[in-house]
């Protein structure tokens, strides 16, 4: 089973060298890499393209650089171009944990029952720093049990670490019009989605993904959070929205206190 694995870079030479590492260390013989990068004018595209011809065996990497509209033009562009059974979009600076990450969520797809496969495969992420050293588990989990409905309790998986069917996911592309919030509102079409065609939505074990403390919507949070009070209007109606967002608030402040 194809997977394919999509990174999206802007003058990202920092970042990018541990990204693609963890993605060269993965066991699983039948991935595609894409790389979009918007054309950067520091040595990233020099460090994409190396990447590629030393790629191993059964990994087929693809570097695209050229300008773009924005992050989410850029994954987009990803999604067209994707030819796996299932899309995930790995930023520059998070990684991929174990050398057998994407074996393990091939496999779970295909233990599926029934003849279907999931609609969706999901994970655990932690929380690491510039050097991968472990900060934290993230503080949202997934459940045992995950619904679009289940995002009105916040973005309980990373996108990181959310396994798209690539037919799903390129029937409801990422809506442009956000600047910070599209991933949350994207996981949940996909996820409705995957509802209406009986695709379930799978667990699996383990971390899928070690993200990075300071990425695009931690450095923008005021703004990411108002587009995400929109995304969640959008889907879930405002009242039920801003009760959720009336409990997150005092969730917080128990925090806090407990804290001190």
């Amino acid at each position: 089973m194809r997977i394919t694995l999509v990174t999206i870079t802007y003058n990202a030479e920092a970042t990018l060298p541990a990204t693609l590492e963890s993605v060269r260390m993965q066991s699983h013989d039948d991935l595609e890499h894409l790389i979009i990068d918007g054309a950067s004018k520091d040595s990233t595209l020099s460090l994409a393209r190396d990447y590629a011809r030393t790629a191993p065996e059964g990994h087929e990497v693809t570097v695209v650089s050229e300008p773009d509209d924005g992050l989410y033009d850029a994954m987009n562009k990803g999604l067209r171009l994707a030819s796996g059974a299932y899309v995930c979009f790995l930023n520059a600076g998070d990684r991929l944990p174990d050398a057998d990450t994407v074996a393990r969520v091939a496999e779970t797809a295909g233990m599926a029952g029934d003849g279907c496969l999931p609609g969706v495969l999901y994970g655990d992420t932690d929380i690491v720093d510039g050097d991968g050293r472990f900060i934290c588990h993230r503080h949202l989990s997934p459940p045992a049990r995950l619904s679009w409905r289940s995002f009105r309790h916040g973005m309980l998986v990373c996108h990181q670490a959310f396994y798209a069917s690539v037919e799903l996911a390129r029937e409801v592309p990422y809506d442009t019009r956000y600047r910070y919030s599209a991933d949350v509102d994207w996981c949940i079409r996909v996820m409705k989605k995957a509802e209406e065609r009986k695709m379930p939505l799978t667990r699996v074990s383990g971390v899928l993904a070690l993200y990075l403390s300071e990425g695009q919507t931690t450095l923008h949070h005021r703004e990411s959070l108002r587009e995400r009070f929109r995304v969640m209007c959008r889907h879930y109606g405002w009242l039920s929205t801003l009760s959720m967002h009336l409990w997150f608030v005092l969730r917080a402040a128990k925090r806090k206190i407990w804290r001190r």
